[in-house]
């Protein structure tokens, strides 16, 4: 039973929906979540090109196949960033405008909702750990007092995963709020 490694799995995943989020710099990974329909098949933008960022409010993508340049100008649009896609023929640029005051509150708002759902997936898994652990002293595996130990193991293990949620979501909200 590796409840660290499901909980250090399920922060990880947090982090990368942090990722996600805007904050007022350009970052490649602001464009991960975006899949492109190529060729029939929906396929991750950076599979299908080289994202750089030039500068803090710029996102550069440059194609492999030149020919999908208006199939990822589409998903861009169409995704739920609001940002505008320029195309040049060869390079797509997106500029990055900076957050107003009101995004910004909106966008700590959706990092602390990203926070909660992982705070939910630890506690999940503290929930399977101690269900095990009562499970054994039921079956006779463990005493009172093992079992007792192993679910105090357990629920200190979660608050140390929780703690390290909640430092990964103050920072993130401070480079949102970082103007």
């Amino acid at each position: 039973m590796d409840l660290e490694a499901s909980m250090r799995k399920s922060v990880e995943a947090t982090q990368r929906t942090f990722n996600t989020i805007r904050t007022g710099r350009a970052n490649p990974s602001l464009l991960d979540k975006i899949m492109v329909e190529y060729y029939g098949a929906e396929t991750p933008l950076k599979s299908l090109a080289t994202l750089s960022t030039p500068d803090s409010q710029t996102i550069q993508i440059q194609p492999f196949d030149t020919g999908s340049m208006a199939v990822i100008e589409k998903a861009i649009a169409m995704s739920d960033l609001g940002l505008t896609p320029n195309n040049d023929g060869r390079i797509i640029r997106i500029n990055i405008p900076p957050l107003t005051e009101d995004r910004r509150k909106e966008l700590c708002k959706l990092a602390a909702k990203y926070a909660e759902e992982g705070k939910v997936s630890l506690r999940n898994i503290r929930r399977d750990g101690i269900d095990r652990v009562k499970k054994l002293e039921k079956d006779g595996e463990l005493s009172e007092d093992q079992s007792r130990d192993e679910q105090e193991k357990v629920q200190k293990l979660t608050d140390r995963f929780i703690a390290e949620l909640e430092k990964h979501l103050s920072e993130k909200e401070a480079d949102i709020l970082k103007v």
